[in-house]
Parts: C-alpha cells; structure tokens; sequence
C-alpha cells in the first residue's frame, strides 16, 4: 500500500466518516479489494477504521477519531503503509521505531476523542512467521531495503536450492517480499521475473548504471505474476489414500496442491494431490505409514522405490 493512497483514504474519511467502498475506490483509483486490504492493514495497526456491512453500509471511521497527517514524519508515514508487517519484520526492516512513534501519536488522537472503545490493536496480533520458524539469516535487511531506495541494478551471489556454491547474476529488483516470515528479493534475471530467498543471498552490490526493469511492471504486479506462477496447479494428479486423523494436517502443508477430496474406507479418506511431476511425490513420505498412493502407477511405483531406500538405510544391523 502506498504512504500516499493511505493518507488519502484518512483524510477522506475525516471529512465524512462514512463511505461506501465503491466511491473510494473510484477516488482513490484503485479496486474495491484494494480498498478492503487497505482497511484491514489500518485496522491492523490501530487506526479505528472498519468495514461496515450492510445496505447502508461502507468505510467507517469511529466518530472523535482525527489523524493529522502533518503530524508524520516521513518514516512514520512509511512505517503505516506497512501496516500488515509484524514487530520482527518491522524491526529487520529498521523501521520499529517510527512505527511505535505514529502508533503513539495514533494513540494520543485517540484518546482525544474520549471514546471508550478497545482499539482493535489491543485485540489482534500479527505474527507472520512460519510454525518453529528458524532464526533469520545474516543479511541486513534494512541496509539492502535502502539500497534499493536509489533504484540500481545489482551484482547478487547467490546459492540456487540444492546448489552446493553461489553463482554471480546481475539483477534488475523491484524490490522486496515477505511470506511466511521469509524475504525474498523480487527482480527481473534477463529480463524473466524471479524470486530469490535471502537466506541463500551470500553477497550484493549495488552497480552504478540503474535498473532496467520491464515496462508497465512493478512489485506488485511482478509479485502476483509470481505467485500465480508458484501457485498454479500441478500437471500430475496424485491419488492417495489418508488416515482422517491426518487430513488437517495435509490440508495445512499441502495447501492448493490439495484438490479433491471425498470418503473412503473406514477411517480413511480418498483425496487429489496435484504435483508438477511425479518426482514431487517425496513430499508425502512425510505422512509416513499414513498414506497410501494409489495413483497414477508410475507414483505409486516412486513411492514404492523412495520408501525401499529407506527402509534399507535404517535396517538394523547385527550386534
């Protein structure tokens, strides 16, 4: 969300309090869905603007609640158009302080207002990282954020998956993505949009010529190119047998690769898992003794040979 479009949003709302999202959205240029993540983001971080349903219904700002935006201070006005980041994320971006300082002078018009409402920050928290996340990698992430301020072109060594060593690339960015609590670098590698994890970003400079990024792009453009990419459902549909105590698992880890599901025998249930290839299928050796592949046979028969391997490297051997 940009600084700009935020503000305007507020300061439309202050004038009116109510408004439908089909007039801000013609206002501000932008769909209506737009509209509803920006609220949302708002919400998220305090601001006491909520979507209110109905015939009747619009944006709403809570009476008493005013924001001056002459009150912001550029980073604070930053800091607010990434409302959706969590402390962690904030503070590996360098920007925590001036969040907590616009959450402060949010909380003191607040208060001016003499409303008796629990904000919405006391009662949602965001955290976006993963489940037993790891540690986050040594890069600074703050200091590459303000490279790609100045919109160069840069020279990454960076370590493909799988890969054993870094390889040199010249990259066009965007900039930057987070998703379940990784970072990524979104940039064009000749000319073709990529994601790079910044786990296995060793080392970036920063060239002197400046990024030539493709036409009519931006992040967020390239970043839902990107995830329709990753997304996208698989080529290969994989049939399996799985334990009902192991469906919400499956459906938390296999996500949109899961695509069909209907009953099965007693205690199981029959579901579709979509995969690129049927090598993929190592990602349900997971479920262990679980599951079963059922088909396509050449599945089945990967299966059968993945677990074989297995099963012959934990063979106990003679005392």
């Amino acid at each position: 969300m940009k600084a700009a479009r935020l503000l305007s949003l507020l300061l439309v709302l202050q004038t009116r309090q109510r408004v439908t999202t089909a007039e801000l959205a013609e206002r501000l240029e932008v769909s209506v869905r737009t509209i509803l993540r920006d609220v949302e983001a708002l919400s998220t971080a305090g601001v006491p603007v909520y979507a209110e349903r109905g015939r009747h219904g619009g944006i709403v700002l809570l009476p008493g609640a005013r924001l001056n935006a002459s009150h912001l201070e550029p980073a604070e006005m930053d800091s607010l158009s990434l409302a959706g980041l969590d402390g962690v994320q904030r503070k590996q971006l360098g920007i925590t302080a001036a969040h907590d300082m616009a959450i402060r002078k949010i909380a003191a018009r607040r208060a001016a207002g003499a409303t008796a409402d629990t904000s919405l920050a006391e009662l949602v928290i965001v955290d976006n990282s993963g489940w037993l996340a790891a540690d986050a990698g040594e890069l600074n992430i703050a200091e590459l954020a303000l490279t790609l301020r100045s919109r160069p072109r840069l020279r990454i060594e960076y370590r493909s998956s799988g890969a054993k060593h870094a390889t040199s690339r010249v990259v066009d960015p965007y900039g930057l993505a987070s998703k379940s609590g990784r970072w990524y670098l979104v940039a064009d590698d000749d000319h073709v949009a990529k994601l790079f994890n910044l786990d296995r970003l060793e080392h970036y400079a920063a060239l002197s010529e400046p990024v030539t990024t493709r036409p009519d792009h931006d992040l967020r453009s390239v970043w839902d190119e990107l995830k329709q990419r990753t997304e996208a459902p698989g080529r290969v549909d994989i049939t399996v047998r799985l334990r009902e105590s192991r469906v919400d698992l499956a459906r938390r880890i296999l996500g949109s690769r899961l695509t069909g599901t209907a009953p099965g025998d007693d205690g199981w249930r029959l579901m579709t898992v979509s995969y690129p290839d049927v090598e993929s299928v190592r990602q349900l050796l997971q479920f262990g003794n679980h599951i079963e592949v059922i088909a396509p046979e050449s599945a089945r028969q990967r299966v059968g040979e993945l677990a074989t391997d297995l099963a012959d490297r934990h063979k106990m051997t003679p005392a």
